[in-house]
């Protein structure tokens, strides 16, 4: 099909796709158009990688905004006062909705978007707090979010999704998976019930039973395996490449060399990339410094000069050992990839091995959920990953192994794309054709009918109106794909119970006959996006002061032991304070909650801490575990070596040597004290709502994480542009508060920001300051450089860069 043939969009359309080189549509393309996807109707669409989904999905998006008046009046000439409507002051009808599994792949597809700005629509993205309902998306013509994004604006009645047109649910086939599919899954089905007309597109990968999803979502479908470049799938083994059509070609291995090495220098000889999937961080990193000297003989010497400047770029993220390892690796034309980087060194990988410079990069499988990046050839080394739950090292599923199969071959820019996964044994090569490359992939499969899912998911539902009793709540959960699956009578009806009578114990539902309804408690949980176990224990820690005191119930037990809100609210009088809480305190008690992901316990560890929890514990917020309780005390430590990491980053020691100390990544602390401002702030609204006294301190501690500081630090890191180092130097100046900054002498302000007469400007206006310009204004000679506390912090000269953003920027 032709795009000038297309139905229902707006005129502007077909010309716009024809000037970025599209002509006509691919085939699963036009099965879309002709299934009605520009005609408003539902659409599943199980694709391969690469085959078109964006461009199923803009096409669903823009037909659906631009009413049939202004489907062929939307023109270059749009109104900037009134972005929503056309030159001719057409206005657009209703928002369009872009759900992604990723952060990442958020930021990815809002540039994509950002093309049709310049047609007067409006692109917005929302990945984050969680207590907001977005209002300033209102004014949006398409808005990507995450999925738990999504959820938290249905919860906290955002009322622009009253108006939605269309939503689009990229990779929704990871509804199969169990953290992240429940609220996926319970999200779809809430905005369907909001708006009964609203056109729903779910793209998926290539998965064994699209057509239940599109059962479940009243959806016509498109299942195609049509790829626009060949994908051949193989084996090697021994010094020859095994293919899917039982064809062999010759891939030697040199003397010592790895399959892998000897894999990427047969690439790099037809001048392609590779990418290589791995299990683990430690095997990525790894794999890219004995890769990088693979790589570094077949670089040109313009682009060593090129990957230099990303190797510097990369240094300048962060002053860690991880970001030194990386930069090395890349000036070599290699790379790894995974969660622990920085959001900023994935974004420089990413477009570095996009732009070709990078030969290849080395990624654990979080690279194949959906982030564009791909390679003339994949290779899947590791098709094994542990499982502590099986106890050892567990094969990977089909649905995974293909997805990463699927990033190889770039459209445009290699004639075909090859997917290898090196085979030990002759055995091991039968096995891996049987069990990746001849294999379908697995069917999907709800994962919401288990209690923690159920346990977040029911409350909210009630909260926020979609049922007011149980029936109500069943009939709800009929619209799931749980519903549209299971043939297993009684098994939802029997959870939904047991959830039920945990969230009455710890009062945040409430029954009055059949009927249901959420306690003001039960609100502000569901408004906050908590966990109710998350919310149990904090209320718990916060009402039990410390160790001494504690309630002999944990909240982290099955919920029957759990003590509710009302009974601890008894034995400590309304509004009565336990001591005031310590920044430890807080941080260990918000650790152990399900909300927050634990550093794992490594050998050696166990004996640290537990003398460090026998040494602190009056500051514990909760009674301890006895260490002969293993599961329990374990997961106490747990809980202390990630509260431990929080400290130390709220009390200014160097990214560097907290990276080295805890064994995590600059990503990893990132993540930790985001979940950690979040839950923090979380524990601030439950403790007011309750009338506790323990407001003010959990707000310095999660002021003094949010910004890596110590408390005399927190009024001056709140100021746009200085962050922790520059406080401290700033503070060590004689300038304390944000009030001294804005009164400083400009010269000790320039001398304390190392004499950047720009930083110091902005610093200045940014405080307040009535004169900030530097303009004739010397460093003053009166402050010092030196530290001389000797706390861990690091000295100035550590700070190469004149970056002093927040991790929580990264």
């Amino acid at each position: 099909m032709d795009v000038a043939d297309l139905p229902g969009v707006p005129s502007w359309l077909p010309e716009h796709l024809q000037s970025a080189g599209i002509e006509a549509l691919y085939p699963p393309q036009a099965e879309a158009v002709e299934a009605g996807v520009t005609r408003g109707e539902n659409l599943v669409a199980s694709i391969p990688t690469a085959s078109g989904k964006t461009l199923i999905a803009q096409l669903a998006m823009l037909s659906a905004i631009t009413d049939a008046a202004g489907a062929s009046e939307v023109s270059p000439g749009a109104d900037p006062e009134n972005p929503s409507a056309d030159g001719d002051g057409t206005a657009l009808g209703g928002t369009a909705l872009y759900i992604v599994p990723l952060r990442a792949l958020a930021s990815e597809k809002q540039a994509e978007f950002e093309q049709f700005e310049q047609y007067g629509l409006d692109v917005g993205v929302s990945t984050g707090n969680y207590e907001s309902d977005g209002g300033w998306l209102a004014d949006k013509d398409i808005v990507v979010a995450t999925s738990e994004k999504v959820d938290s604006l249905v919860r906290n009645d955002a009322p622009w999704l009253d108006d939605l047109a269309c939503v689009v649910s990229d990779e929704v086939h990871l509804v199969d998976d169990a953290e992240r599919g429940p609220t996926l899954e319970v999200t779809l089905a809430k905005l369907r019930r909001i708006n009964p007309d609203m056109q729903t597109v779910a793209l998926s990968a290539t998965i064994g039973n699209a057509d239940v999803l599109a059962e479940w979502l009243d959806a016509e479908l498109v299942d195609s395996d049509w790829r626009p470049i060949s994908l051949k799938k193989g084996v090697h083994f021994g010094q020859a490449l095994h293919l899917e059509d039982g064809s062999q070609s010759e891939l030697p291995v040199h003397n010592s060399e790895k399959q892998t090495a000897a894999i990427v220098r047969d690439t790099l000889d037809d001048d392609g990339s590779t990418l290589v999937f791995v299990n683990s961080r430690r095997n990525a990193e790894a794999a890219a410094g004995r890769l990088a000297s693979v790589t570094r003989e077949a670089l040109t010497p313009e682009e060593r000069e090129q990957l230099a400047d990303v190797a510097a770029e990369i240094r300048d993220v962060s002053d860690t050992e991880t970001s030194d390892d990386l930069a090395d690796a890349v000036a070599d034309g290699a790379a790894f990839h995974h969660a622990g980087l920085a959001s900023g060194h994935r974004e420089l990988v990413e477009e570095a091995f996009r732009d070709r410079l990078l030969k290849v990069v080395s990624a654990t499988p979080t690279l194949a959920a959906g982030v564009n990046t791909p390679s003339r050839r994949v290779v899947v080394r590791d098709w094994r990953r542990y499982d502590g739950t099986a106890g050892g090292m567990q094969p990977l599923s089909v649905l995974e192994v293909h997805q990463m199969m699927g990033r190889a071959g770039r459209p445009g820019l290699d004639p075909y794309g090859e997917a290898i996964i090196p085979a030990a044994s002759h055995d091991e090569l039968d096995e891996l054709f049987d069990r990746y490359v001849w294999a379908d992939p697995e069917p999907v499969q709800s994962k919401l009918a288990a209690e923690p899912a159920l346990r977040t998911h029911l409350l909210a539902t009630v909260a926020s109106g979609f049922a007011r009793s149980r029936d109500g709540l069943l009939e709800f959960l009929e619209r799931t794909l749980y519903a549209t699956q299971t043939d297993e009578s009684g098994r939802l009806a029997r959870v939904v119970d047991e959830v039920l009578g945990y969230l009455q114990r710890n009062d945040f539902l409430e029954r009055d006959g059949e009927e249901l309804s959420a306690t003001s408690l039960g609100h502000t949980v569901s408004r906050l996006y908590l966990d109710p176990m998350s919310a149990a224990e904090i209320i718990d820690g916060l009402r039990s002061g410390g160790g001494s005191g504690a309630s002999g119930d944990d909240a982290s037990e099955e919920p029957a032991g759990f003590t509710t809100a009302s009974e601890l609210a008894d034995e400590a009088g309304d509004g009565e304070a336990v001591n005031d809480p310590t920044a430890m305190g807080l941080y260990h008690l918000v650790a152990r909650t399900p909300d927050m992901y634990e550093l794992y316990l490594r050998s050696g560890d166990e004996e640290e801490y537990s003398q460090i929890a026998f040494e602190r514990e009056a500051e514990f917020l909760g009674r301890m575990p006895s260490e002969f309780e293993d599961d329990r005390f374990a997961d106490w430590l747990a809980a202390l070596k990630t509260a431990r990491l929080l400290e130390d980053w709220a009390s200014e020691v160097d990214e560097d040597e907290i990276t080295d100390r805890y064994g995590v990544g600059p990503g990893d602390i990132r993540g930790k004290v985001e979940s950690a401002q979040w839950l923090l702030g979380a524990a601030e609204s439950l403790a007011s709502e309750l009338g506790l006294d323990a407001a003010p301190a959990i707000r310095r501690a999660r002021t003094r994480v949010e910004h890596g500081v110590r408390e005399e630090l927190v009024d001056l890191a709140g100021v746009r542009g200085v962050g922790r180092k520059r406080a401290r130097r700033l503070f060590d100046a004689g300038i304390e508060s944000r009030a001294d900054l804005r009164d400083a002498e400009k010269s000790v302000v320039l001398a304390a920001l190392r004499g950047r007469a720009k930083t110091a400007e902005n610093v200045l206006e940014n405080a307040g300051h009535r004169d900030p310009s530097m303009d004739g204004v010397d460093p003053s000679e009166d402050v010092s450089y030196e530290r001389s506390d000797g706390d861990g912090r690091g000295s100035d000269d550590e700070e190469t860069t004149d970056d002093q953003t927040s991790l929580g920027d990264f």
